[in-house]
């Protein structure tokens, strides 16, 4: 449980200002449809951090257990400074896929713009380092979730009133603490 725990606090916070989050905002803006929308986001999520979490245990597997930790420790101090850069989403993020409706403009947007991001480089480290693999794909996919579907269904109103300076922050702190954590234990 403490896989799942983690997993899904860590990116929940991290998730706070991130360009998905943005494009989240973007896609309930221009469609307008959140059913979809919250149904294409959790799909992508699935799939990427399924993923992403099993290159995770795939690294894990060729590491001794004091490289990884080293690895993982690193991994959360460069994740906590990218966390302190404010991500942008655009507009043509929002549209790809959009011939083939909202469920799958979202769907391939979300995947795409995940690729690379700081919650997905998160779910690899988190998965190197805790198990089992589902509970780490399903709590980074719960966080995802918890920050992305409020986005959706409040819209604009709801990301205004967001303190992101703050967030990011915080974000950052939990990052670098996670790396303390993994040296000292």
């Amino acid at each position: 449980m403490e896989a799942f725990l983690i997993s899904a606090g860590v990116v929940a916070l991290a998730e706070i200002g991130d360009k998905t989050q943005l494009l989240s905002l973007i896609l309930a803006a221009k469609y307008r449809k959140p059913w979809p929308i919250c149904a294409g986001i959790l799909a992508a999520t699935l799939v990427n951090h399924a993923l992403a979490g099993s290159v995770g245990v795939l690294v894990a597997s060729y590491l001794t257990p004091e490289i990884l930790k080293w690895i993982v420790a690193l991994s959360f101090f460069s994740v906590a400074l990218w966390t302190l850069k404010p991500d942008h989403a655009d507009d043509a993020e929002a549209a790809r896929g959009a011939r083939y409706g909202v469920l799958m403009a979202t769907l391939i947007a979300f995947f795409v713009a995940e690729m690379g991001d700081k919650t997905q480089v998160a779910t690899v480290v988190l998965a190197a380092q805790y198990h089992p693999l589902w509970q780490v794909v399903a709590g980074t996919t719960l966080g995802m979730m918890l920050a992305n579907v409020p986005v959706v269904w409040l819209g604009s109103r709801f990301a205004e009133k967001l303190p992101l300076k703050a967030a990011r922050i915080a974000a950052a702190v939990l990052f670098a603490a996670l790396g303390i954590w993994i040296l000292v234990r």
